[in-house]
């Protein structure tokens, strides 16, 4: 390692939490390296539905200001949605009250109760076009990102004296950590007969959930939420239903031209991990995973609290 490495941090994962931190890292003058399995464009971040809400993500009383975080960063962003890929989009949580949402709900502006649920304008993220924007501002940092295999974490530390694993289900091996488990989500992509809104709706004694998002590629329809599932092959009856169930919801879909099939494994743990732990010879490595199917939501929180932890706050 170099005598005037001591500021060199390398972030191993290249999905929305590995670039986000990277990114807050650089900005904190820290000097990065990103390390990434596959392209950004392969991992699980490139197939969210990418809509900003806490949902089904531990601990509360962390995820709350995580999320408050990241959306005023995505408020400011998407006043640049063709640059960015973020834009506000008005919608309805079905079935769902203010009460126990907790005290982030009320730095949520416009979000009230309806008849037919809680209505909100929240971020959505065009996930291909964001993950794009997010390498191009590592670029302009001066930060690489190499798509690079990690067989340990000592093979890092054989680069740099602190370590970031934001390596999601991959920290599974890598740590190993058998707390992170796989929860599959199942997409369909159709042709956009006209929807200008996203709609979710949750069942939670099932593994089937309800939702449609607009984005520029088509409208995003889901989904599943399958707990310990690892198959990454579409299930054409799954597909089936998922339209039908969101057909339901809104009749000019059931005719929608189909465009494509997706499938995410979110990386799910009972609780976020971001904690620090310093290891033989001092060096520093710092977990940020287990964020399941709220990545997108908490990134920027935690890439906060990442660089808080690294600069020893």
């Amino acid at each position: 390692m170099d005598s005037d490495a001591s500021g060199d941090v390398i972030v191993i994962g290249g999905g929305v939490i590995g670039l986000s931190t990277a990114l807050v890292l650089a900005e904190h003058g820290r000097r990065v390296r990103v390390w990434s399995r596959e392209p950004a464009e392969r991992t699980t971040s490139a197939v969210a539905g990418a809509l900003w809400w806490p949902y089904r993500i531990d601990p509360v009383e962390r995820v709350g200001p995580w999320s408050v975080r990241s959306l005023r960063r995505y408020e400011e962003w998407a006043g640049r949605p063709e640059e960015t890929g973020v834009r506000m989009v008005d919608g309805v949580h079905a079935d769902t009250r203010l009460a126990g949402l907790g005290a982030w709900a009320g730095e949520v502006a416009g979000l009230r109760e309806t008849d037919r649920g809680l209505a909100a304008r929240l971020p959505l993220l065009d996930m291909p076009a964001h993950l794009a924007w997010l390498r191009g501002e590592l670029a302009a940092a001066g930060v690489p990102v190499e798509v690079r295999e990690v067989g340990s974490l000592d093979e890092a530390f054989g680069c740099a004296p602190v370590v970031v694993n934001c390596t999601g289900l991959g920290a599974r091996e890598l740590v190993p950590d058998p707390a992170v488990r796989p929860v599959r989500g199942q997409l369909v992509v159709v042709e956009n007969p006209g929807v200008r809104d996203w709609y979710t709706a949750a069942d939670p004694a099932s593994d089937a959930t309800t939702y449609y998002f607009p984005q520029p590629g088509g409208l995003i329809l889901g989904g599943t939420a399958e707990d310990g599932a690892w198959s990454l092959v579409p299930d054409p009856g799954v597909a089936e239903s998922i339209v039908a169930r969101c057909a339901g919801v809104r009749p000019e879909i059931a005719g929608a031209r189909v465009l494509g099939h997706r499938v995410g494994l979110r990386p799910a743990r009972g609780v976020v991990r971001v904690e620090r732990d310093v290891v033989a010879g001092g060096r520093l490595l710092v977990h940020n995973y287990g964020h399941g199917g709220a990545g997108v939501t908490v990134a920027w929180g935690c890439a906060e609290e990442v660089a808080g932890l690294v600069s020893g706050a």
